[in-house]
This record gives C-alpha cells, sequence and structure tokens, in this order.
C-alpha cells in the first residue's frame, strides 16, 4: 500500500492511493525495471572490475595494513550515506529521477579515470573513491524510486528481483573481465580502470536511450515537498521500524573485501585467482534473486530479509571454522550469494510501499543511507579488531555482534502494514 504523507508529513490518518490493478494474464516485467536492469548490468561490469582488484591492489601492491584498507573499504561502501538524500530529494522535488540518476552514473565513469592518476597517494585514491561513491549514492534512489514507480505493489519483489538479477550479471562479468586483463597484461591495474571507464561510459549512454524521463505515477505536485519533510518520515512507526532495523543490520554487516581477504588467507590462494572469488557469489546472487523475489511477494518481504541475514552470520561462523579448500569457498560463497539475494531489493521492496508516491526516491535514500553508515562504521571497525586482536577474533567479535543483530531485528522488523496483500 501507499501512505500519502500530509503538508509537514505522515499523517495520523493517511490517505491512501490505490495503484492500478495488474492486467489479467500480464506477467511481463515492466519495460523501465528492464532498460534500468540493462543499464545496471553495464555499470556494474565498469564497477566490480574495480571493486574485484581493489582489496588486493591496495592490500598486496600498495602494502595497506587492515585497519588503512578498512577506512577505504568503509569510505567505498559507506561515503553515499552522505549524498543520497540529496539526490533523492532533488529527484522527487524536480521530478527529474532520470537526470539526476544520470548524472551520478557519469560522476562514477570518470572516476576510473582518476583512479589511472591517483597512484599510491592514501589522500588521493580516497578522494577519488568518496567521488565514485558519491555517483553511486546519487544515482541508487532515483533508480530504485523509478523501478518502485512503474510497476504494481504486489509485484515489488519481483521487479527487484528481476532488476537485481541483470544487476548481478554485470557483477558476474566485471571479474571476470578484470582477470582476464591482469592475466594478459601482466597485473597492469591501469588497463583494468581504463576498460572500467569505457563500461562506465557505456551505462551512461543505454540510460539516456532507453530509459523513460519520467515514472509512470509520476507525481505532478511533487514539487512542494520540502527537505524537513523527508526527516518527518521516520514519524511513520511501520518506516522508522524498517529503517532502524536495516541501520542496526548494517552495522553488523562486514564488506564483500574483507570477507574475501580473510578466505584468501585461509586458502594461500594465488593472488592471480582473487579477482574471481567474487563471482561465486554473484552466481548464487543472480539464481536466487528472482525466486526470491517472488517468494517475498507472496508470503511477506520480512522473512526472506532476516534469513538472509542469517546467510551472513553462516558465513562469519564457516570462515571461523576449521574447513579448509573448496568446502570452504563453496559454503562462504554460497552463503554470501544469498544473503544478497534476499536482503539487496527485497529491502527495498520492504520498505518502499511505506514512503508516499511524491517522496519515494528521498524515502528509499533515507532507508539506504541508515544502512551504508552502519556498513561504514563496520568495515573501520572490522578493520581495527583484525589489526589491533587478529583476523579470527575480528571474525568472533563479528558473528557474536551479528548474533545479537538478529535477535533484536525480529522484534523490530514489522510483520504488517508494508506486507504485500
Amino acid at each position: 500500500m501507499y501512505l500519502a504523507a500530509g503538508r509537514g508529513g505522515p499523517s495520523n490518518a493517511p490517505a491512501r492511493t490505490v495503484p492500478a490493478p495488474p492486467v489479467p494474464g500480464r506477467t511481463r516485467v515492466a519495460s523501465t525495471v528492464v532498460a534500468l536492469g540493462a543499464v545496471s548490468l553495464v555499470t556494474d561490469i565498469s564497477s566490480e572490475m574495480v571493486t574485484a582488484v581493489l582489496p588486493l591492489y591496495l592490500v598486496l601492491g600498495l602494502g595497506l595494513n587492515p585497519l588503512q584498507f578498512g577506512f577505504l573499504d568503509g569510505l567505498y561502501n559507506g561515503v553515499t550515506a552522505f549524498v543520497r538524500l540529496a539526490g533523492g530529494h532533488l529527484a522527487d522535488r524536480r521530478q527529474r529521477h532520470k537526470l539526476v540518476a544520470g548524472s551520478g552514473y557519469a560522476l562514477s565513469a570518470l572516476c576510473k579515470l582518476g583512479l589511472l592518476f591517483a597512484g599510491g597517494s592514501t589522500a588521493a585514491l580516497s578522494a577519488t573513491l568518496a567521488a565514485d561513491r558519491v555517483g553511486k549514492g546519487v544515482r541508487t534512489a532515483p533508480r530504485d524510486a523509478l523501478i518502485s514507480l512503474s510497476c504494481d505493489e504486489r509485484q515489488l519483489g519481483r521487479a527487484f528481483g528481476v532488476h537485481r538479477a541483470m544487476d548481478t550479471t554485470g557483477a558476474l562479468l566485471g571479474p571476470l573481465a578484470a582477470f582476464a586483463l591482469l592475466w594478459v597484461t601482466a597485473d597492469a591495474y591501469d588497463a583494468v580502470f581504463m576498460v572500467s571507464f569505457c563500461f562506465g561510459l557505456f551505462g551512461v549512454l543505454l540510460l539516456y536511450a532507453f530509459v523513460p524521463g519520467r515514472a509512470p505515477h509520476s507525481n505532478l505536485n511533487a514539487r512542494a515537498t520540502s527537505l524537513r519533510s523527508v526527516f518527518r518520515l521516520p514519524a511513520d512507526p511501520a518506516f522508522r521500524r524498517v529503517l532502524v532495523t536495516a541501520s542496526l543490520l548494517g552495522l553488523v554487516s562486514v564488506g564483500d573485501g574483507f570477507l574475501y581477504l580473510v578466505l584468501q588467507k585461509r586458502l594461500d590462494l594465488d593472488t592471480a585467482y582473487f579477482p574471481l572469488l567474487p563471482l561465486g557469489s554473484a552466481a548464487v546472487y543472480l539464481l536466487l534473486a528472482v525466486p526470491i523475489g517472488r517468494v517475498a511477494d507472496r508470503i511477506g518481504r520480512r522473512i526472506p530479509y532476516l534469513l538472509g541475514h542469517l546467510g551472513l552470520l553462516g558465513a562469519y561462523v564457516t570462515l571461523y571454522s576449521p574447513a579448509t579448500g573448496w568446502p570452504l569457498t563453496a559454503a562462504v560463497l554460497l552463503l554470501l550469494g544469498t544473503f544478497y539475494a534476499a536482503t539487496d531489493g527485497v529491502l527495498m521492496a520492504l520498505g518502499g510501499p511505506a514512503v508516499p508516491p511524491q517522496q519515494r526516491a528521498a524515502g528509499l535514500a533515507l532507508l539506504q543511507s541508515g544502512q551504508a553508515v552502519g556498513r561504514l562504521l563496520a568495515s573501520v571497525l572490522f578493520g581495527a579488531a583484525w589489526t589491533v586482536w587478529g583476523m579470527d577474533a575480528a571474525l568472533a567479535l563479528a558473528a557474536a555482534a551479528l548474533t545479537f543483530a538478529l535477535f533484536t531485528a525480529h522484534f523490530l522488523l514489522p510483520a504488517r502494514r508494508t506486507e504485500p496483500r
């Protein structure tokens, strides 16, 4: 359901805007979702080429310690929190979701060139990675709002599942491309960054060529909304509970880069094969995103979201266990892929209906920002724990923290109101 906001925020008796019923027998996903999925596919090839080699480049190539890597990894994943709200609110206020998203895609593409000139300077790398994440922060909420507003609420889980599956196809191809380039060019990271830029630029061209300028259910009176009204969205109990839950679980979700580094050290894996590690989890994500989205639409989105974090807890425990070899690798990548398939798009489908249509991008941005800030702190804290107490102690602490957060989230997350009907 859509909850309409009053002049200053959610009212005590919100009016409801009922979306048009789906056409009988029509099960095809909206064209906007498919077009945005194609853009994300190409863009993810670009971003995952860099993400796949970044831990290796920073830790083994430049010699950063775990605390320094934790800071950069947290920056890479969390700086988006500080621009998501601005991008989402601007898109809502001007009803220019495509334009705002496109500017974010373009900035991220240009930052791949910035990595060519950053060299070994931590300051330059930090600035470039921060700018890249600013681009991601600006584009994510308007893009997800376009998806949310372009289809019936009862099919949101499936729509986000299709988009995330296409996005993950790019995540599969990106590390493969990076691996091939490093193999052909004898570890020339500059070649990876240059090819990544070309794919990023192609994604921008696809967006402007094939994605509609306005969402089908865009509210033409959205100019009246204010940034203050966005911060009043948590006054709605259903949205507040989703926001607090996402932020709490983000605080105990260690980034992929760290988990892949732990796996590499446990296996003593040849660094040439490191960029291939994300492929396993991406393949699982690709296979499960749409089925889990459909299940979430049928049974409710709360259960898959919580069970997905249980999968992340399983990954922590498996990495801490005495398992070795291919069973360890397969288990960790399977659990990581399941975690993302059950949480990424499902969270947007869970939180979206609790936000008024005219504030959809800003509301989703607020939700994503809480999660991003949590993950920024998680990476920094995990890196600090690894540096001070060692890898195993850091994993044990992360597992204990996630267990407590899941227990709390079980009571925090609403079972109704934001669930599909």
